[in-house]
């Protein structure tokens, strides 16, 4: 049982081998990617999913911006704020992205064309913290039985508890109001709908 978890930022990028549904490839971006570079979903897929052989499992928490299919799995679900889902299939049949027998499960802080937040709406202190790590520490921590179902929802949640918490007036709560609630298309938004990536040949939510 193995457990992936990175919190900071994330980018993409053009798809140059045509793998990509979207055209672009998402990348991790680690303390020294100003003169290592940056870590690719290829390469991400590469190294910690292809591997995995029957009998192993990855979870992989990853809270960056730019992080929908980060791990390349081939199937995302998409769950929306009343907590129905959808599977979306997202292999092109050039490219192999499973894992050898091995179950690899992805929770993503939101979409491959959207950016993530940091936020003290959590804490009440002036700590900032990743707002899907937190939420997902809350329902690991809480929930009693916890399916994968449940931790979504749960998730979910915590993030609208937050967003109610948050409609305050005055100048500095216009700048948070835009933060959790996005008034443009450039400002990172608190998202309630979390992609949830996943490669199972056996898997049933």
């Amino acid at each position: 049982s193995l457990v992936f978890h990175f919190s900071g930022h994330g980018d993409r990028q053009v798809d140059y081998d045509n793998d990509e549904v979207d055209g672009f490839d998402e990348a991790l971006c680690p303390l020294d990617h100003d003169t290592e570079g940056k870590i690719i979903d290829d390469e991400i897929n590469a190294t910690i999913v292809r591997p995995l052989p029957r009998g192993a499992m990855l979870h992989a928490i990853i809270d960056a911006c730019h992080s929908g299919t980060i791990l390349d799995l081939p199937f995302v679900c998409r769950m929306n704020k009343e907590g129905l889902y959808i599977w979306e299939d997202q292999r092109k049949p050039s490219f192999y992205k499973g894992t050898s027998g091995g179950l690899a499960y992805c929770f993503s802080a939101c979409d491959d064309n959207q950016v993530s937040a940091d936020t003290t709406a959590f804490t009440k202190t002036s700590t900032r913290t990743g707002a899907m790590t937190f939420s997902f520490i809350q329902a690991v921590e809480n929930e009693p039985g916890l399916t994968y179902g449940r931790l979504l929802n749960a998730m979910r949640n915590a993030i609208r508890d937050a967003k109610a918490g948050l409609r305050l007036s005055g100048p500095i709560a216009t700048l948070v109001n835009k933060v959790f609630f996005g008034s443009t298309s450039q400002e990172p938004q608190l998202s309630s709908s979390y992609t949830f990536d996943i490669y199972s040949k056996r898997f049933v939510l």
